[in-house]
């Protein structure tokens, strides 16, 4: 599909405090809960860098809760 056929909409990266990402139209304030990334560009952009930074799609207390059960594990 080429660019003129793709939704045009300019986006922008948006993450919570679970370090949870998303995207939503740039001219659209994040919701609450979430902040801007920095990131903008078209839709398939903005998810090839959501791909390439989120790594890990735990939660960040889900995390951290596994990090603590291990560390409790090991004494």
């Amino acid at each position: 599909m080429d660019r003129e056929q793709e939704d045009t909409t300019v986006c922008k990266v948006v993450v919570n405090h679970e370090e949870q990402y998303s995207i939503g139209p740039a001219y659209r304030e994040p919701p609450l809960g979430w902040r801007e990334v920095g990131k903008e560009g078209f839709k398939d952009e903005c998810l090839a860098y959501i791909e390439e930074v989120w790594t890990d799609m735990r939660p960040l207390s889900l995390r951290k809760k596994m990090e603590e059960v291990e560390r409790q594990r090991a004494q």
